[in-house]
């Protein structure tokens, strides 16, 4: 049997988990024994604790209950929590999701105890280092053992950094294994999109819009939550929007936008009969809410994706993106926080909507069985 550590701490690394949580119970579990480590990153429980619920992930066997601080303070009580379990529980892998503190601690911790770490999600890169999710990334990367890359991109980008795709030599630090895989979060919307289909009501129906046409917002990024004037700036595109096209703007507030949220930018919303608020969603709830979607705006690296998915035109929010193929294919828009920006954007997706294509550029929906036939061919 092989005992692997996973390590999770923030929403989307839940989602991702439940992925091969499920590959695990369904077709190794006489292989492969999973300990799931929760860093407690995120601690909102409609953030967090409900993910585990919701998508059926096993119950975490260990909460280190890190909560929030500073980028050191974080990494730092993350990197002697999971240092000490791995000691105790002495697993074969640490397996790893994304670009979080936690994925960065936790590779700190195994690669200085010699325990080999298997990065899923590797290979994706925006090229800006002032994002620590860049950093992380590009850490956990050139410490890893098995990398699972889930674009082509990606698989380009570490070739570039020294990796080789088809190494021969038995997979070692020294002598890293890359996989292009596809990706497990379409796995997890193909698998629950249909979840969702079989729902007798959905949130859609919950908040009164199954008969409406809506645009689906998320925001949290500091470089629009931040300051008054990004927010507002933000919150009065979405108003012309709404008002040019007839349609309603639906946005799950997060946490830490919500705790942004004051002056005239909430003066703007609280008043605003074209903007509707509501508490931060599930990822049913948001799977449900994109299924219906006329657009989805956001800076969520998870929700760009899932809109591809669900082929719907997306405008993200940021200034670039790691996931470079979206913008390529003419399905997303990078438009940061500019209101003209989003403005024009919107028009130009929402104008040509129906004549959009998705090419299958991530995977075939079978990312996580791919990932656990490897781990076994390593570790048995």
């Amino acid at each position: 049997m092989i005992k692997i550590l996973t390590v999770v701490g923030a929403r989307p690394q839940l989602i991702k988990a439940a992925a091969i949580s499920r590959a695990i119970a369904t077709h190794y579990s006489d292989k492969i024994e999973e300990i799931i480590v929760h860093t407690g990153q995120h601690y909102d429980h409609n953030m967090s604790a409900v993910f585990f619920e919701e998508l059926k992930i096993p119950k975490e066997k260990y909460n280190l209950s890190i909560g929030s601080g500073s980028h050191a303070e974080q990494t730092a009580r993350m990197l002697m929590g999971i240092e000490k379990l791995i000691v105790d529980e002495k697993p074969q892998a640490v397996l790893l999701y994304g670009d979080t503190n936690s994925t960065l601690a936790a590779s700190l911790a195994a690669v200085k105890l010699h325990v080999p770490t298997i990065h899923v999600e590797a290979g994706v890169r925006s090229y800006n280092k002032r994002f620590p999710e860049e950093v992380n990334r590009l850490i956990c990367d050139h410490m890893s053992t098995l990398l699972f890359v889930p674009t082509r991109a990606g698989i380009e980008s570490l070739v570039a950094e020294g990796f080789k795709e088809h190494s021969e030599a038995k997979a070692d630090l020294n002598a890293p294994k890359v996989f292009y895989c596809g990706d497990i979060m379409y796995d997890n919307t193909v698998y629950f999109k249909h979840v969702v289909e079989q729902a007798k009501e959905t949130i859609v129906d919950k908040l009164g819009f199954s008969n409406k046409k809506f645009v689906l917002g998320t925001l949290h990024r500091p470089s629009n939550v931040d300051t008054e004037e990004s927010l507002l700036s933000i919150f009065k595109a979405f108003e012309v929007v709404a008002k040019q096209h007839n349609l309603e703007i639906l946005v799950p507030l997060h946490p830490r936008t919500q705790s942004k949220m004051q002056g005239s930018a909430f003066d703007f919303v609280k008043n605003n009969p074209h903007i509707h608020i509501t508490e931060p969603v599930s990822f049913l709830d948001m799977i449900a809410l994109e299924s219906k979607a006329e657009l989805v705006v956001t800076d969520s690296g998870g929700v760009q994706k899932e809109a591809f998915f669900m082929e719907k035109p997306c405008l993200i929010m940021l200034d670039e993106t790691p996931w470079v193929e979206l913008p390529e294919t003419g399905t997303a828009i990078l438009v940061g926080n500019h209101f003209d920006t989003i403005v024009d954007a919107a028009n130009t997706l929402l104008s040509k909507k129906d004549s959009l294509s998705y090419p299958p550029i991530f995977g075939d929906g079978k990312a996580a069985e791919f990932i656990c036939e490897q781990i076994i061919d390593t570790f048995a």
